[in-house]
């Protein structure tokens, strides 16, 4: 029986860009491929992705990384409305659990600023990896990026329920 890999989650910092980057490219253009074509991932994943932007959303946002024995491998966020904009691993560590410890990083950190639910709009291989974290389905939906159709799916989480496990009063 293999151990699984200790995984560490901090939160982002700019010196992280990079790694960041070529995470979500490679998780885009490797596991995309699977559900969805080669134009559709090229348009979600280009060639060239303007660091300075992608850095400054990171920053903006509560970021979180995920490494494993001090690699970058995956990463996560979160808008102060309790929107998951993003969360990425890389090909090599996914099933390994990173998408699941960021889940719970970002749900601890929601909970703590007294959000209500958490949302995103996962694709269709991040479906799976929101359901067992404790997403329901909402509606699946067609949208346009970059001149290109994907299907994805509103998925939302209800914290109301893990509010006892807050340190806030109950509403």
């Amino acid at each position: 029986m293999s151990q699984m890999p200790e995984i560490t989650i901090r939160p982002y910092i700019s010196a992280d860009c990079g790694a960041l980057i070529e995470a979500f490219r490679m998780s885009v253009r490797q596991t995309g491929r699977r559900d969805y074509s080669q134009e559709q991932v090229i348009s979600w994943a280009p060639d060239e992705i303007d660091a300075a932007l992608f850095d400054y959303h990171r920053r903006m946002l509560s970021t979180w990384v995920a490494e494993i024995g001090g690699k970058t491998v995956g990463f996560s966020d979160l808008e102060a409305d309790g929107h998951i904009g993003m969360l990425y691993v890389h090909p090599d560590y996914q099933g390994k659990g990173v998408a699941s410890a960021l889940l719970r990083t970002v749900e601890s950190a929601a909970i703590e600023k007294e959000l209500a639910h958490l949302y995103t709009e996962a694709s269709i291989g991040a479906r799976a990896v929101f359901e067992r974290s404790g997403f329901h389905l909402i509606a699946p939906q067609t949208v346009v990026f970059n001149d290109q159709t994907f299907v994805n799916y509103r998925m939302e989480k209800n914290l109301r329920a893990y509010a006892q496990f807050s340190p806030f009063p109950k509403n």
